[in-house]
């Protein structure tokens, strides 16, 4: 099934100059960009992307430092586009703590900070990407971050190779 799913390159990503290594993990493994931007992140955007639900599940205090962390400097939205999507960007990208994260993935070849440690320093986890849990919230979180005009198709060799 070809999905959509949203990537965002958090602040500590773009502050360590990983954008173009993150973003050629996800096109050597054939997922195709069909939209990309940098964005500085306003506190309005940054309520609407972390929605309650943050709140349901992790509490109101890691709410709030997550937003607190995305408007704090540059972020790169990007949505791409493959087979079986969300699931495959997930996990290129490794588990949400960093510590955790198997070696081999973004989160696991660049970060190695735990819950325990930013809880200590009442920090957000530094985990370098956001990635859409489903194909759901996928849709949702593309709608909010990019216009159809801001999403582009486009034929490349993976296209080719799925037909």
């Amino acid at each position: 099934m070809i999905e959509e799913t949203l990537v965002l390159i958090k602040p500590d990503g773009v502050e360590r100059g990983l954008i173009g290594e993150i973003i050629s993990r996800f096109e050597k493994k054939g997922l195709k960009i069909k939209g990309i931007k940098m964005v500085r992140v306003n506190r309005d955007l940054a309520m609407q992307h972390y929605t309650e639900d943050i709140t349901r599940r992790r509490g109101e205090h890691v709410r709030k430092k997550l937003m607190d962390f995305i408007v704090n400097s540059h972020v790169v939205a990007i949505c791409l586009q493959g087979v079986d999507a969300v699931e495959n960007v997930r996990k290129i990208a490794g588990d949400t703590e960093p510590k955790s994260a198997l070696l081999g993935t973004i989160r696991g070849d660049y970060a190695h900070i735990s819950y325990k440690y930013a809880d200590e320093k009442n920090m957000a986890i530094p985990n370098l990407v956001h990635a859409s849990g489903n194909k759901e919230e996928a849709e949702k979180e593309i709608g909010l971050w990019f216009s159809q005009k801001e999403l582009f198709d486009y034929e490349n060799v993976y296209d080719k190779h799925m037909r």
